[in-house]
């Protein structure tokens, strides 16, 4: 197995490709442009569209930015709360919210595999025995993958106004067991020109360890590769490390981290 501490680093340029991606694929409905900042107020699950982004300098000062900032989180009965990367503006946004006391957390991991090419067949490769694989439209796997995370019903809804108005199309999958109907794995990616991610991949309980997160993977990343794509990537906890070794299996190895910062 890959060890992804020794992969090589890749290209800044293409990092801040890569991340300019992952923010168009995560835009909710609610978001607003606040001097640099974009600030999203999503209800749903996802932590990144709900969650502030410093993309730029800006030029009020960091006091008038955080009240203006918070009245649009209490409004929407949000916690407040700023993602942090190596692309936030000012560098040190992340000290200057440690110094007031927010607390950090969720380490996350972005993971890259340059090149699809070699998994391009894989898109024609049967379903396990038993199983079939089908596409769901944005309401119907919001729904799909909601079931088997438990999420509230706000949450579902949220997740599937979120996928129809996002600016990059999501194209959903999902392994369903013939004899019973069950969904025993889902999970999407959004494509924007050559560059994929990988989003909301999820087994069921009762079906893992039999391989399906990654043979789904392969599916999903060869479909992409199909339509263009070339580089890919995904967002997982550090602390993950089953998912992690899923996806190193895959090719996938660390390029850089965010975390986020909450107000107390």
């Amino acid at each position: 197995m890959a060890d992804s501490r020794a992969a090589p680093a890749l290209d800044e340029a293409l990092l801040s490709r890569i991340e300019d991606a992952s923010l168009n694929a995560s835009a909710p409905p609610q978001q607003f442009w606040l001097d640099g900042w974009i600030v999203r107020t999503s209800p749903g699950k996802a932590r990144r569209a709900r969650c502030i982004n410093a993309v730029a300098e800006g030029r009020l000062p960091i006091e008038r930015k955080l009240a203006l900032a918070e009245a649009l989180f209490r409004s929407a009965n949000l916690p407040m709360v700023v993602r942090l990367t190596r692309f936030t503006l000012p560098a040190n946004l992340d000290t200057q919210l440690a110094q007031r006391g927010w607390a950090r957390a969720d380490e996350t991991q972005v993971m890259v595999r340059p090149g699809l090419g070699d998994l391009t067949a894989a898109a024609l490769a049967p379903a396990p025995p038993g199983c079939v694989w089908i596409r769901l439209d944005g309401t119907a796997f919001a729904d799909t993958v909601g079931a088997l995370r438990g999420s509230p019903p706000e949450q579902r809804r949220a997740h599937a106004e979120r996928l129809a108005f996002s600016p990059v199309r999501y194209e959903g999958h999902a392994l369903r067991r013939l004899a019973d109907g069950e969904m025993l794995a889902c999970g999407q990616f959004a494509r924007e020109a050559e560059v994929v991610g990988l989003y909301d991949v999820f087994t069921r309980d009762s079906a893992r360890g039999q391989g399906l997160a990654g043979l789904l993977c392969t599916r999903l990343l060869a479909l992409a590769a199909g339509q263009g794509a070339w580089l890919a990537y995904l967002q997982t906890e550090a602390t993950n490390e089953a998912a992690r070794r899923v996806y190193r299996r895959l090719g996938f190895a660390d390029q850089y981290c965010y975390h986020y910062r909450q107000l107390p």
